[in-house]
């Protein structure tokens, strides 16, 4: 934990009863307003614009009810229909991944998209379930709580699918390192991720850490979540049965929270004109009482999950739903819908920790560590014990229906009266125009070929230059806080490519772990969002077999600037069609995911940041492949893949001239799988001792981290006859489907064969090389024809940035 930014305690966040900045959802007049009420008064102004609904939407709502809504019923479509909960403008894209996910694809799916997350059968009656979700604008309101929350919620949607939450994860871009701000948000982010995670004990095993001006003021805080579960124990949520009662368990609803994430990941963020939302000054009195951010508790959240797990293996449920965005609104709707009849919930069952909140405030509370159960009648009383014997707070709020109706009780009043699909499922879909934008012909012109290239005599200096730089440094001063071993299942973690986590704490079961890896660069997917996508997946994928998994499935968190931007909308389709293209050409699914758009403030939007994580599985931990090389002097290090000169959009571009445009590297998914394949069997085959992929930086900066990450030396020998021509492309170029493995002197012939008969490229560019000794003081990386460092200087170099910058 960092000591930079002052945090509020729990107890002074969850005592709040009047959160400044929380957002007036309704216009409360002295009357309750309910269903008779909004029947008897069509005339009523309602404030819907402030609630983010444009004026055919409201209409919409009045033709769905045959009448004006309730306060409770405007609150509950207004979050519902927000774009974060709704998907109102991605949806028409997102079919597209249904229209290229085949039968085949789809053989080891459990659970897929429209559920809370992705569930894969990895055999012997095991199940894993992961998800990707943001929590971006809140993450820059409060960056402790926004991050923490982001945690918890994730969390929370692994544990509602019947899964015990094994790992995390978390992609983070920030603004310029060096930029004002960054002092306040990255430390609070970061000790928002080890503050919730580490007090869950789970381990973070992996994820990113991004600068760049266009995450200045909206900061992508993305979390990822990883769940181990018996295939047999798959719950899904829904509520059927009639007579079966709803049980909300957890903590006491507040106003802290009200609108939160649906309210603030809905519209363009601060800074922007009063109309950016497109639905009138409504929108510029939101922006200036922005909603509250969510106050989490990870103590609670414990708790909350051993609770969930005993009623779920005890057979107590019917379904569950995790209360996260829009609250209660958002769970029961979701959970009526789903189900086979209506529900009837009775506001006053729900235990409050504010005097006064209204109906429309109870169900829009995003209040963390909630869940809501539908359990049968005979089964509720040993519900409640065992939430008693969690000393988890249980309260019985209504029960499953024989109509089509959600209905809400307050005081003895019905205040809402909704269709639970119009709610839920059946909201507004928009085919949003799409454009090329006018000026993505010149930025791809704008080609790194006139740029300055360095001499040989250069070459040391830009070196250490580029290791040091925000985006290629180590992050170890993110990752040291973070508990990355906890519970001892921990098999890979950062700094290596790809995450490893154990599928049974007991090794007696079994000894199959999972892998996973999130990549994405924005400055791709800028030049071509297409390609940016499939080099996404491309990396995710190519760091999940370079441990010596097989890559199974994919989850993606897509973020994007203000879908009312025709450019944007256009970014968007096309990454979403380079994503399923990819994924098909892979023969791997999208089991779900999530949508962040608005990502803009003051008019600018962020890269295109299709983020994409892929899950992969290995037989056994023990076999997997280690990122740094030094097990054994004299290994071979062999450098598999094609290096061209290819520098659009690369660290060197960016850190040397500042400089974007041109076109990225060219993807070519054939190679990344057949790649896949010879590291999967030489890893199984005990042929590599180390590997590393080949991205960010290019081969230099994979050399560095090897020697780094194994504390030894190495003396590379660059493939070419004419160094000084060549040295520049051969250590920088970002080319893709690359890999450096070590090879033991005895398995040289072996592995090489391989390859050659998979034609896949391969050359010889080095050797390990740990000195006389051995002695860590002895190690160099010696770059003949270019230069020789000491492994001290190297590491000063990659792991000083961070420390300098944020203490």
């Amino acid at each position: 934990m960092t000591d930079q930014v002052a945090h509020p305690t729990q107890a002074d966040l969850l005592d709040i009863t009047d959160p400044v900045g929380a957002v007036d959802l309704v216009d409360q007049g002295p009357e309750l307003d309910t269903v008779a009420r909004a029947a008897a008064t069509p005339e009523v102004a309602q404030p819907y614009r402030e609630l983010g609904l444009k004026d055919d939407e409201y209409a919409r709502i009045r033709e769905i009810l045959g009448r004006r809504p309730t306060d409770a019923e405007l609150a509950m479509y207004s979050v519902m229909w927000s774009e974060h909960c709704s998907y109102k403008s991605s949806k028409v894209h997102l079919a597209y991944f249904g229209q290229t996910t085949t039968p085949e694809m789809k053989a080891k799916m459990l659970a897929g998209i429209g559920e809370n997350a992705g569930v894969v059968d990895i055999g012997d009656g095991w199940a894993v379930t992961f998800k990707i979700e943001s929590h971006n604008h809140p993450s820059f309101v409060e960056p402790y709580q926004g991050a923490a929350t982001g945690v918890g919620g994730i969390v929370r949607d692994i544990l509602a699918m019947g899964a015990r939450p094994v790992a995390v994860m978390d992609q983070l871009r920030f603004g310029p390192a060096d930029a004002a701000d960054s002092q306040r948000v990255v430390p609070g982010v970061v000790a928002g991720v080890s503050g919730y995670g580490n007090s869950l004990g789970l381990p973070n095993i992996g994820g990113e850490v991004i600068f760049d001006p266009s995450y200045a003021g909206n900061p992508l805080v993305n979390a990822a979540c990883i769940g181990v579960l018996r295939a047999s124990d798959l719950h899904t949520a829904h509520a059927s049965g009639t007579g079966n009662k709803v049980i909300l368990y957890g903590s006491r609803t507040g106003l802290d929270g009200i609108g939160g994430v649906s309210v603030l990941a809905s519209d363009t963020f601060a800074g922007d004109s009063d109309d950016g939302g497109g639905s009138g000054s409504g929108h510029s009195k939101a922006r200036k009482k922005l909603p509250s951010v969510q106050v989490g508790d990870p103590f609670a959240e414990k708790v909350l999950i051993e609770c969930t797990l005993e009623v779920f293996h005890a057979g107590l449920v019917v379904g569950i739903q995790d209360l996260g965005g829009a609250g209660l609104s958002c769970a029961t709707s979701e959970l009526a819908s789903a189900g086979d009849g209506g529900m009837h919930i009775v506001l006053d069952n729900v235990p409050l920790r504010a005097e006064g909140m209204t109906p429309a405030e109870i169900l829009s509370s995003e209040s963390q560590e909630r869940m809501c159960a539908v359990v049968t009648p005979d089964k509720v009383q040993e519900f409640l014990a065992v939430c008693a014997k969690w000393e988890v707070q249980a309260d019985v709020i209504g029960e499953v229906t024989d109509g089509d109706r959600l209905t809400i009780e307050f005081a003895g009043e019905i205040v809402l009266d909704v269709p639970p699909r119009s709610v839920a499922h059946d909201g507004p879909v928009y085919r949003r125009p799409v454009q090329r934008p006018d000026w993505q012909d010149a930025l791809q012109a704008d080609t790194t070929a006139a740029l300055a290239r360095p001499e040989v005599s250069e070459l040391r200096e830009l070196i250490l230059r580029m290791v040091a730089s925000p985006n290629l440094c180590s992050r170890a001063w993110v990752t040291n806080q973070y508990d990355r071993y906890v519970r001892g299942n921990t098999v890979l973690a950062q700094p290596a490519d790809a995450g490893i986590i154990r599928v049974a704490e007991d090794p007696t079961e079994t000894e199959r772990g999972l892998a996973m890896a999130t990549d994405c660069s924005g400055r791709y997917t800028l030049l071509d969002p297409y390609a940016g996508a499939q080099l996404a997946l491309a990396e995710a994928y190519r760091n999940v077999v370079t441990t010596g998994a097989v890559p199974l499935a994919v989850t993606d968190c897509l973020n994007f600037g203000s879908p009312e931007d025709p450019a944007v909308m256009w970014q968007f389709e096309q990454a979403v069609r380079g994503l399923a293209d990819g994924c098909a050409q892979l023969g791997i699914p999208v089991t779900g995911g999530n949508v962040s758009l608005y990502n803009q403030t003051a008019g600018v939007n962020i890269l295109p940041t299709p983020v994409v994580g892929v899950l992969g599985v290995i037989d056994d931990v023990r076999r997997r492949t280690i990122p740094g090389i030094g097990q054994d002097t004299g290994e071979t290090l062999l450098l598999l893949g094609t290096t061209r000169d290819e520098f659009d959009g690369s660290a060197w571009a960016d850190v040397v001239h500042g400089h974007l445009g041109g076109r990225p590297p060219a993807v070519d998914l054939e190679a990344e799988r057949v790649l896949g394949e010879i590291l999967v069997a030489g890893s199984r085959d005990g042929m590599i001792s180390a590997a590393h992929d080949v991205s960010e930086g290019g081969l230099v900066q994979t050399l560095v981290e090897m020697c780094i990450s194994g504390e030894s030396g190495a003396r590379i020998v660059l493939p070419t006859d004419d160094v000084a021509a060549d040295a520049f492309r051969l250590l920088f170029s970002e080319s893709t489907a690359r890999v450096v493995v070590a090879v033991p002197r005895t398995e040289e012939l072996r592995f090489t064969e391989m390859c050659t008969v998979r034609q896949q490229p391969w050359v010889k560019v080095g050797v390990v090389d740990r000195g006389d000794t051995g002695a860590p003081a002895e190690q160099r990386l010696d770059i003949q024809g270019v230069a020789t460092f000491t492994l001290a200087e190297l590491r000063q170099a990659w792991e000083g940035t961070l420390p300098a910058l944020f203490g």
